[in-house]
């Protein structure tokens, strides 16, 4: 039946004007645009989400909760696990040594003012910072003996050169690759300190190769490969750059013909990798150049993280040294087939490389937490599982605690008891909300705090021995499968 306009709006109880006036229309909120965000900063998040705080008594120096501590040894178990396909040794180095030391690798003299000094308990405390052992690096061992002055170490790499200095090397050998997740101070100003990105205390996933001059391209390609593939992981492949870091215009080590020639082998590996990269003239580090993996912050703000850097100088003021046949050849970088020369063995010097594909591990965490803006991936998200109870009947909240044991390993299966001696836990961040509260209100808390995988308990899961997770029914068992099999996928 068609009625005219009049009859359908008494009909509706309606009046002839318009439903609504237009200068109403306006001001209605979901014709706004919506408010600008701010950009994510990770001091924020990182208090709002437990990672870690920081305290006056310790400037620069981030104390991480146990939300925080999460993340940061899943990132380095990550990074072992690559240690496996890249060939690297972890080691474990001290945290001071001898400012002798360091003026053998020529920090005291161009890195002293970023090192903290260490006094030992001895009669002569009074010696001057620089004095001690008077910029010798060839210092005797009267003078290391009497040396009573230390520096906390910035870096790794005087460590891991005594290391490969402690027995007799064959070219056989090389490369060797040294891994190092050891705690690093510099002495940055006050005012530079920041969150996790600028910082006093850090730590590095920090490893050195020695290898033959034939070597180094390939090693090189090896590093890019490796930081390729740990970006792509961690969802920050296409936002990174690569820049070549040249000779300093002051404070450097060595000729500049050696650094001429490492800056092309660095050039020849950067053109053979197919990425793109530009020069930053003079960003050098004194010992070497190197190539710095480059990354932008949610304020369009740069950051270097990972890092290549080539060193010839380091070898040879540790003397290290490798035997090779046709040692003139080898230093070079040549063969030869002449079995004369093949015959006569001889000492050749190692070519160093610097490397840490996450860089400060602190500084990356920064970048991740901006750049996930909270919402973590399975694999490093602090808070992974969440048990939530429908009621709190004791049956309920039994079953809640067992489930929660069978996810963490602590029990092989519901129904067993826990395991006895030491446990080989898998690893995974379960929670249980015992509350008395609505099932809604703990699920919206749940989904705020940023947890992946929300199971629910009530009297039916008890009775089937089950989780529930959304609409799926599983048992504690198969759930433990399926976020281990996330984890391990890096998912």
């Amino acid at each position: 039946m068609i009625r005219s306009r009049t009859a359908r709006q008494a009909a509706l109880g309606m009046s002839g004007s318009p439903w609504i006036c237009p200068a109403c229309l306006s001001r209605r909120p979901y014709s706004q645009k919506p408010a600008k965000r701010d950009p994510p900063d990770h001091r924020k998040l990182g208090l709002q989400q437990e990672l870690f705080i920081t305290s006056t008594y310790s400037p620069g120096s981030p104390i991480f909760l146990p939300n925080g501590a999460r993340i940061f040894n899943r990132l380095v178990d990550f990074l072992r696990k690559q240690y496996v396909r890249y060939g690297f040794q972890e080691v474990i180095t001290p945290t001071i040594y001898k400012k002798a030391l360091w003026a053998k690798s020529g920090h005291l003299e161009n890195y002293a003012d970023d090192m903290y000094t260490v006094v030992g308990n001895t009669n002569s405390a009074n010696k001057v910072a620089s004095g001690c052992c008077g910029g010798d690096h060839n210092a005797t061992e009267a003078d290391l003996e009497a040396d009573d002055e230390y520096g906390l170490k910035p870096m790794n790499c005087p460590g891991h050169c005594l290391i490969f200095a402690s027995k007799v090397r064959s070219y056989r050998e090389l490369p060797v690759r040294y891994a190092d997740f050891s705690s690093l101070h510099r002495n940055e100003i006050s005012g530079a300190l920041s969150g996790l990105t600028r910082v006093r205390r850090f730590h590095q996933d920090d490893g050195h190769i020695f290898c033959r001059p034939c070597q180094v391209e390939s090693e090189i390609k090896k590093t890019l490969e490796f930081v390729k593939a740990v970006y792509g992981v961690l969802n920050l492949g296409v936002g990174y750059r690569l820049a070549l870091s040249t000779r300093p215009k002051d404070h450097f080590i060595g000729t500049e013909e050696e650094w001429n020639r490492a800056e092309d082998q660095l050039k020849r590996a950067l053109e053979a990798s197919g990425m793109e990269w530009n020069i930053n003239e003079g960003d050098g580090a004194f010992y070497g150049p190197k190539i710095d993996i480059v990354i932008k912050d949610s304020d369009g703000k740069e950051h270097q993280t990972a890092t290549i850097q080539l060193d010839f100088q380091l070898p040879k003021r540790f003397e290290l040294e490798y035997q090779a046949p046709a040692p003139e050849y080898e230093a070079r970088g040549e063969t030869t087939t002449d079995p004369t020369l093949l015959a006569e063995y001889g000492p050749v010097r190692p070519v160093m490389i610097h490397r840490a594909v996450l860089g400060s591990v602190e500084r990356l965490m920064a970048l991740l937490i901006e750049s996930y803006d909270g919402k973590w991936p399975f694999w490093l998200n602090p808070r992974q599982a969440i048990i939530l109870s429908v009621n709190t009947s004791q049956p309920v909240l039994d079953w809640a605690d067992e489930v929660k044991e069978v996810l963490m390993g602590l029990k092989k299966d519901t129904g067993q008891p826990s395991i006895d001696g030491p446990v080989n836990p898998t690893g995974l961040a379960v929670d249980v909300d015992y509350s008395a509260r609505s099932l809604g209100a703990k699920i919206r808390d749940a989904r705020t705090s940023g947890y992946s995988q929300i199971l629910v308990v009530g009297e039916e899961d008890v009775k089937n021995c089950q989780v529930s997770l959304g609409k799926e029914r599983l048992s504690p068992m198969e759930m433990r499968e399926r976020m281990r099999s996330m984890a391990d996928a890096f998912e």
